[in-house]
């Protein structure tokens, strides 16, 4: 399998990151950040940094060129949600949300990790 794989998954934390910045309010659900329907302006914020992150991530991952690039690409995304991981189940409140936060962003690490191995090829 070419580097469609890792492209695709680009794609995919790139429209992540989109539905973060404009809709803030599922991050606040998601994490247990407040009201799920009208997010705090510190939601708001986080959302837009995180949000921007995302697409700024996930287009380097759709435009790298094969090799090097690509894998330095999926390394940051890697340890943007290793990151993720740590900072929401430190501050994410109740051990259920914390459990579920932890989960997908290991979750979307592995598979973007795993990724790598077609990262080298055209």
């Amino acid at each position: 399998m070419p580097a469609v794989l890792p492209r695709v998954l680009g794609a995919a934390t790139a429209a992540y990151g989109a539905n973060e910045l404009l809709r803030p309010q599922h991050l606040a659900k998601a994490a247990n950040l407040g009201n799920p329907h009208q997010a705090s302006p510190a939601v708001r914020v986080l959302g837009a940094v995180l949000g921007l992150r995302d697409i700024a991530s996930g287009i380097a991952m759709m435009a790298a060129p094969a090799g090097r690039p690509l894998q330095a690409a999926i390394a940051a995304r890697v340890a943007f949600d290793v990151g993720d991981c740590v900072a929401f189940t430190i501050g994410s409140p109740g051990r259920d949300t914390k459990a579920k936060v932890a989960g997908i962003t290991l979750g979307w690490a592995s598979l973007c990790a795993v990724s790598a191995k077609w990262a080298g090829r055209a």
